[in-house]
């Protein structure tokens, strides 16, 4: 599992660490992992003689990125520092210098022929986008023909949120240092960072046990999914209701059917007026005309994919099992009505609807995703799945017998691809999801490993070209196996 953490937090553990350790032994251990990834990025044999231009900003970022640069200048490189900074790590200067690395006063000359690019220009405190005095600098980098790689983040981006509030330097790959932070994971700002490195330098023993922020892996995933017993039948394993698809939609309600029998419950049950096309298609589905509460016993139930004005959101909420509410189910839907559930729910809207539920403008939840998907969770008393590029999961506050105990870490998804963007693929995943609830999972788990399924199900089946919704609930059963295998 990949874990990130807040600033504050790891300003915390460094603190800690530096405390127990030889001055200076930790910007040592950073910069020595970051030039060994530079190297690796220039190349087998391709150290010596290669142009590096330094980025170098303030304070220890700035001390990680000469130090590095002396390291690169020591094997043959031709290192250059153009000093960005209201002031400078003298030390970290020194050493580049004694190196054989110079200073330039013309940044641009520099970075014309420059190979890589380290931008150390801000660290992980920096907000609210690059300084204008370094902005052409940064410009001139970006559209040199140099790899650029940012040092521990890119900078003009937020650490903490995965914001950018301003111009930003995006990077052909980041080396980012003891732990991930919640930015290189979350976009806009993930799309800033490239390929991810983590440089090991001790902080493990100091961080706290809990993150910020984690990303499930496919052994995480692997442990999370039910797997049938011997003395298991179709009822033992878990029956999921669906509430989907109307005349005008009844694709919908196909394709959540879809994503729900190859969730891992045993049966599906379909209410609603699609029924005709849900039997065409998925023959094993058992159908009832409605209402929801008469159509047999369920141990979760899906709500709102394609449903239109149809009738069904209010009596599925009533119920005293998980439920878990997409789409036209969320229109108007008030959070005393999730919060005076005793069962748990499930929320999954896409940045529209997300913005609609907050009362903002889609670009504020697009922008902000992280902290969208916390304060949804925090006003329904609800676990939400906020999709998108960067499809997020988030608790609310539990409380248990009185006391109240903080959100677990919001989980991002790590698999997916662009062409996942298409009519109906969310109406597969709420399936697959309710699918989970059905199965016995907790709806943090649920939502995660139906994203994460979802997501690779995505790849598997487009290989780089365009998808259908239909495609993506086909290649489920290769994920899932992928997964688990």
């Amino acid at each position: 599992m990949r874990t990130a953490h807040r600033v504050e937090t790891v300003r915390a553990a460094e603190a800690e660490l530096m405390a127990r350790l030889p001055e200076g032994t930790l910007m040592q251990r950073a910069a020595a992992g970051l030039a060994a990834a530079c190297c690796s990025l220039l190349g087998k044999g391709r150290v010596y003689g290669a142009r590096v231009v330094l980025l170098v900003g303030s304070g220890d970022n700035g001390g990680d990125t000469l130090y590095a640069g002396a390291r690169l200048a020591r094997r043959g490189a031709g290192v250059t520092a153009v000093l960005l900074g209201a002031r400078v790590h003298e030390a970290g200067l020194a050493a580049l210098r004694a190196a054989g690395g110079r200073v330039s006063d013309d940044p641009f000359e520099a970075l014309a022929v420059a190979d890589l690019v380290l931008d150390g220009i801000t660290g992980i405190g920096g907000q609210g986008g690059l300084r204008p005095d370094a902005v052409p600098v940064a410009r001139a980098a970006r559209g040199s023909d140099a790899v650029v790689v940012a040092v521990d983040l890119p900078s003009g981006v937020s650490a903490d949120t995965g914001e950018v509030g301003g111009e930003a330097l995006a990077a052909d790959a980041t080396v980012t240092f003891g732990t991930y932070k919640p930015g290189l994971l979350i976009d806009p700002a993930r799309e800033y960072a490239g390929a991810v490195r983590l440089v090991d330098i001790g902080l493990d023993a100091t961080l706290p046990s809990v993150p910020d922020l984690e990303a499930l892996q496919h052994e995480d995933v692997a442990w999370l999914l039910p797997a049938p017993a011997a003395e298991s039948d179709k009822y033992r394993r878990g029956v999921v209701g669906v509430v989907a698809g109307s005349a005008r939609y009844p694709g919908a309600a196909v394709l959540a059917v879809a994503g729900a029998l190859r969730g891992g419950a045993g049966a599906v049950r379909y209410v609603g007026p699609a029924a005709d096309a849900v039997i065409a298609r998925h023959p094993e589905t058992l159908v009832h005309e409605g209402p929801p509460g008469k159509a047999g016993r369920v141990q979760a139930w899906v709500v709102g994919p394609g449903l239109g004005d149809d009738p069904g959101v209010a009596e599925v909420l009533a119920s005293d099992v998980p439920v878990l509410v997409d789409a036209d189910g969320l229109r108007d839907l008030s959070p005393a009505a999730v919060r005076r559930r005793a069962a748990p729910t499930l929320l999954t809207p896409h940045a529209g609807e997300a913005a609609a539920l907050l009362g903002v403008a889609r670009e504020e939840v697009e922008d902000g995703r992280l902290a969208a998907v916390r304060e949804l969770a925090a006003r329904f008393g609800a676990t939400v799945l906020l999709k998108g590029s960067t499809t997020l999961v988030a608790d609310a506050e539990g409380h248990a017998d009185g006391v109240s105990t903080p959100m677990s870490p919001v989980r991002v998804n790590p698999t997916g691809t662009s062409w996942l963007a298409t009519a109906g693929s969310g109406d597969v995943l709420s399936g697959l999801a309710g699918s989970l609830l059905a199965a016995g999972l907790r709806p943090r788990d649920a939502a995660s490993c139906a994203a994460y399924l979802h997501g690779l199900a995505a790849r598997l089946a487009s290989n780089g070209a365009p998808i259908a919704a239909s495609d993506v609930a086909t290649a489920l059963p290769r994920a899932w196996a992928d997964v688990v295998g």
